[in-house]
């Protein structure tokens, strides 16, 4: 374990981007060989409007990274937070707390907030208006959103006291099931179901992207599926049944346009038909 919290120290940039870029490329192969459903898209196309979002999000996030860099070191330096005061001395359970945590924080908590406060929602909506989901849309985050996610993972640092290493240990696991959860691979459904007890599978992530309430607001997990079991917004539905996208925005011109993308958070807001 101690060479594993070395490496996630002093991880190279180089190497948070072959774990992005990777991950996106290894699961863009196999959901090319066996997708879930055959869409009838540009799949370039619409991958190149999501990668322009990954690039916006990697864009604040490195502008950003010294407050990171910053609270990492304070909480550290000064022993503040949880898994300093629960004086946890054996790494891997300090590891897998610590995961989860950050993954309660930044990931679950920041999510719901963002379905259940209008403000938050107008910017969260363009994760949403995707109509052909696929691994590349797991990064499709209005820039907005990444400013609010960035401030939820801070504070997700500060109250669970993670040392850099965590974080960066966070990030990667956080980045590579966000692709996985995301990719249009047909998995069999036991094996989905399995898994899903433990991480979030694809079938239980999807379900959150289906365009009607009340599925569009549960499963909200990242990583670990027990919050959404846990806080009761588990669902489940067939895959069959999936239809994607947001009932608010339906048509073609207004979810696959770059430039109503980036202006529907300042659009004149939209209820959720029930």
């Amino acid at each position: 374990m101690t060479e594993i919290i070395h490496y996630f120290e002093t991880i190279p940039p180089s190497h948070r981007s072959i774990i992005l870029f990777g991950g996106i490329a290894f699961f863009w192969i196999i959901e090319s060989g066996i997708p879930l459903f055959k869409f009838q898209y540009n799949k370039i196309h619409h991958a190149l409007i999501n990668l322009f979002f990954t690039f916006t999000t990697i864009l604040i996030n490195f502008s950003l990274a010294f407050i990171l860099f910053k609270s990492a070191a304070w909480v550290t330096q000064e022993n503040i937070g949880i898994i300093h005061w629960l004086h946890i001395d054996n790494l891997w359970i300090k590891a897998i707390i610590g995961l989860m945590l950050m993954d309660l924080i930044g990931a679950y908590s920041a999510h719901y907030v963002q379905h259940k406060t209008k403000s938050l929602w107008r910017f969260h909506l363009i994760h949403h208006t995707d109509t052909w989901i696929d691994t590349t849309s797991a990064n499709r985050h209005h820039p907005g959103e990444s400013v609010i996610r960035f401030i939820f993972t801070t504070a997700a640092i500060i109250i669970v006291g993670a040392p850099v290493w965590m974080f960066f240990m966070y990030q990667s696991f956080s980045v590579l099931l966000s692709q996985f959860n995301h990719a249009n691979m047909k998995m069999p459904k036991s094996l989905d179901k399995i898994i899903s007890y433990f991480i979030v599978s694809p079938d239980m992530h999807k379900i959150h992207h289906h365009y009607m309430l009340p599925y569009t607001d549960s499963n909200y997990g990242n990583i670990f599926s027990i919050w959404d079991r846990l806080f009761g917004t588990f669902m489940v539905m067939p895959r069959e049944e999936l239809i994607y996208g947001v009932d608010t925005h339906m048509k073609e011109e207004e979810n696959n346009k770059l430039l109503n993308l980036l202006a529907i958070p300042f659009q004149k807001y939209r209820d959720h038909q029930t």
